[in-house]
């Protein structure tokens, strides 16, 4: 019986009918493919009988030709002598051509060639010359292509010998791995184990241990530092960072040789038994007895130490024996302050030793500062202009010429702190193959806001010279006393991050960490050449002073008039008579000229002018009251052209007093004395040797030696200590704590004059971080952003 149900039977119903086509289509399949063979055959017969076709044309040809060639021969005159020799017909070869072969053999055939014979093979040729032609191309084709793949296979090969030497220095060393293991897979285990007895790196591991296990009492090395002399060396080290926070200098000394006294009889024992140098404990100088303490453990223990962290990378070893000195001020003619003309003076000095070359860096303002700044609306289109004008009035001075480069940096003028204020990294205008030894004239002021590289970092000798006694200045505003304490420590930070030395031209600047006192300035040659004339005139006899007192300084508050107007308003009837000629100019004009109006003091205000200006020359007295200057310039020149000065009794004029000329007062009183005694008195002569100290070449005499230059020129070497005794001394690897501590300060330093916000809250210019296009325009600049990229923001 059949199970199955419908849907099934309909599946196989449908599987036979899917069969039955698929046999049908089979079929069709094989019945196209025997006619489509079909075809080919009878297409290949055909072709086969077309060329037998035109083989048996060709056949035909050939024997006509051939018949022909047989006539024209039966006719020529010279007769087929009969062959004595038989000759054994080929079976493959027709008679006529046994015959005609037979006949040309012959020894007796002679060619007549008056005959012609005429055969026509230009079929054959014809054909001949198609059939070569076709080869030849087939041949150049392949030849072709046959030379491109050589060219391939070569190129590949070059290649890859490119490839094996150049990755033949990784892979060689990957073979030496693989060669040793293959020794090691060799040897037995005994065999490795003595072969790591015997290697030097067992031997060393093997003495270190001795080393650390032997008693210290039995042995002849030094001993290693104890925990009150490393404590006595981390405080020393420290002393710069517990100045800069306000601690006083001698409480680290007295800690250090606290410390040290507690061990020194320990120490004196240690040196009997060791046999180390008395001198080393004798020594009354604690310091130098800590140092060469370290020194002998150091040498003890083969220590070079390389570097410290945030150490100085930047600084790069001198091969030449030319060295460069690159001078930056924050200031420059035609404006006549300290700090553009001082630093003119001294690069003119430096250069004319010829001993190094001398880059002066100047601030460069736009068009609008210039007429904010400069005197008599005096403006220049271009820096050239102004380099141009610069070198005309110093050569005029100095009587020679000058051999220096005069550079500019941007920088904007601020109206608030009346000062200029560079903008963007000043250090950048220096460039790196000139950056040996920078000299930054006022190295706070160009420090406030630097966000740039580190002058340390970049200039292996940096020298600080104090002009301004901002402190002074800051106390007489509002809030003073606040701002005073902050700018102090703002200067004790920068200095102490950007500068190796700093000289104070006097002692009313304020402390600043590494400095020393030195005045380093001198006088125009002008000056001293007025004074000689005027010796002379008097030594003939002549009167040189023809007028009476005077006073010549910027007319603001702060520099002297207050002062002077406090003086002369107290002491007016007791100066009775007493007239005083002001020259100057400046913002508080109004304010002065009022003031002294109203008080009806006797001052005749003048425009500002030269200090050696003719007209000036006749005065016999210069009254200066001001407290506020580091290093009056105006004293210098007055006492250089002989003239007596009157100046309060303060650390500004500690330079001065030396001169017999410069009467100094402590009081008001004293003040009234003095003016009297210079108006009634004559004032003496300079000796040679009182206008040689006002002299420009003394003051750089003065400035190489405190700066340390004069070696730093030389290549001179930081050898001993003057004065110890010890045969070690200082350890020049020692790493430096402080060292460190100034790079820590300048990367916090470098990052909050990143944020412009903090920069404005701190008082400066905005837009000063980076220059404008305005700089760009007339510095001949690439735009910051592309100066300075920043990536990834």
């Amino acid at each position: 019986m059949n199970f199955k149900t419908s849907k099934a039977r309909s599946m196989a119903n449908t599987t036979a009918s899917a069969s039955g086509a698929s046999i049908v289509t089979a079929e069709k399949a094989l019945s196209f493919i025997s006619k489509g063979w079909q075809d080919v055959r009878s297409s290949a017969d055909a072709d086969i009988q077309l060329l037998k076709t035109r083989a048996n044309s060709f056949k035909n040809l050939a024997d006509r030709e051939f018949e022909n060639f047989l006539n024209s021969a039966s006719r020529s005159p010279f007769s087929v002598p009969t062959l004595t020799t038989p000759v054994t017909s080929n079976p493959y070869v027709p008679a006529e051509i046994d015959f005609v072969k037979r006949a040309y053999s012959s020894p007796d055939f002679k060619f007549n060639p008056r005959s012609k014979i005429k055969i026509d093979l230009s079929a054959i040729k014809n054909a001949i010359v198609a059939e070569v032609s076709v080869k030849n191309e087939v041949n150049e084709d392949s030849l072709r292509k046959w030379k491109r793949i050589k060219f391939k296979e070569k190129e590949k090969e070059k290649e890859k010998e490119k490839e094996d030497g150049q990755f033949a220095e990784f892979w060689e060393p990957i073979k030496t791995l693989k060669s040793r293991l293959m020794e090691l897979e060799q040897k037995s285990s005994s065999e490795i184990l003595e072969g790591i007895k015997n290697s030097e790196i067992f031997e060393k591991l093997k003495s270190s241990l001795k080393a650390i296990c032997k008693d210290p009492s039995e042995s002849k090395e030094v001993a290693p530092l104890d925990a009150p002399e490393l404590l006595a060396c981390l405080v020393r080290q420290s002393s710069p960072l517990l100045g800069h926070l306000g601690i006083d200098r001698g409480i680290p000394d007295k800690i250090i040789e606290s410390l040290c006294s507690k061990r020194k009889s320990h120490l004196l024992l240690r040196s009997f038994s060791s046999g180390e140098e008395l001198s080393m404990i004798d020594s009354d100088n604690i310091s130098d007895e800590l140092d060469s303490r370290v020194a002998s453990v150091l040498h003890s223990t083969g220590h070079c130490h390389e570097g410290s962290f945030l150490s100085d990378f930047g600084n790069h070893d001198l091969i030449e024996k030319k060295r460069h000195v690159a001078i930056v001020t924050t200031a420059s003619l035609p404006w006549m302050t300290g700090t553009a003309v001082n630093p003119l003076f001294r690069a003119a000095y430096l250069a004319k030793s010829a001993e190094q070359d001398v880059t002066l860096l100047v601030p460069w303002l736009s068009k609008i500062d210039q007429e904010r700044v400069y005197p008599s609306n005096l403006t220049f289109s271009s820096p050239e202009d102004q380099e141009i004008y610069v070198r005309n009035w110093l050569e005029e001075r100095v009587g020679f010429k000058v051999n220096f480069k005069i550079s500019f940096y941007p920088a904007k003028f601020s109206q608030s702190r009346r000062s200029i204020i560079p903008a963007g990294d000043t250090s950048q205008f220096i460039s790196s193959k000139d950056a040996d030894i920078a000299i930054l004239e006022e190295p706070e002021h160009l420090n406030w806001y630097h966000h740039g590289k580190r002058w340390t970092d970049k200039f292996n000798h940096v020298v600080g010279i104090v002009h301004t006694n901002y402190l002074e200045y800051i106390k007489r505003e509002r809030n003073g006393a606040l701002q005073a304490f902050f700018v102090k420590h703002i200067n004790n930070w920068v200095v102490k991050a950007y500068c190796h030395k700093v000289l104070r031209l006097s002692a009313a600047t304020q402390d600043l960490p590494k400095s020393v006192i030195c005045n380093v300035h001198g006088v125009n040659p002008k000056f001293l050449k007025i004074g000689e004339k005027i010796a002379a005139e008097k030594g003939r006899g002549e009167r040189t002073f023809s007028k009476g007192a005077y006073f010549l300084g910027k007319m603001v508050w702060a520099k002297g008039y207050k002062e002077l107007i406090d003086l002369l308003s107290k002491h007016k009837r007791d100066l009775d008579g007493f007239n005083l000629d002001v020259y100057g100019n400046g913002e508080d004009s109004h304010e002065v000229q009022s003031t002294a109006k109203r008080l009806n003091l006797n001052i005749n205000f003048m425009k500002g002018r030269d200090h050696a200006d003719d007209s000036l020359h006749s005065y016999k007295v210069f009254i200066n009251p001001s407290v506020s200057d580091v290093l009056c310039t105006a004293t210098a020149e007055a006492l250089a052209m002989g003239k007596f000065v009157v100046c309060a009794d303060h650390p500004s004029n500690d330079f001065f007093r030396a001169f017999p000329n410069c009467l100094t007062y402590k009081t008001p009183e004293d003040f009234v004395i003095k003016v009297k005694q210079a108006m009634e008195g004559e004032p003496e002569p300079l000796t040679p040797e009182q206008q040689y100290s006002l002299s420009w070449e003394a003051a750089t005499q003065r400035f190489m030696e405190y700066s340390e230059l004069d070696r730093i020129l030389k290549n001179a070497p930081t050898g001993s200590v003057a004065g110890r005794k010890s045969s070690l001394t200082k350890s020049t690897s020692l790493p430096n704590l402080g060292t460190m501590v100034d790079g820590g300060l300048a990367f916090v330093h470098y990052c909050l004059t990143g944020n412009e916000f903090l920069r404005f809250c701190t008082g400066a210019i905005p837009g000063t971080k980076d220059y404008n296009k305005q700089h760009v325009k007339d510095l001949h600049l690439l735009p910051p952003q592309v100066e300075n990229p920043v990536y990834g923001w």
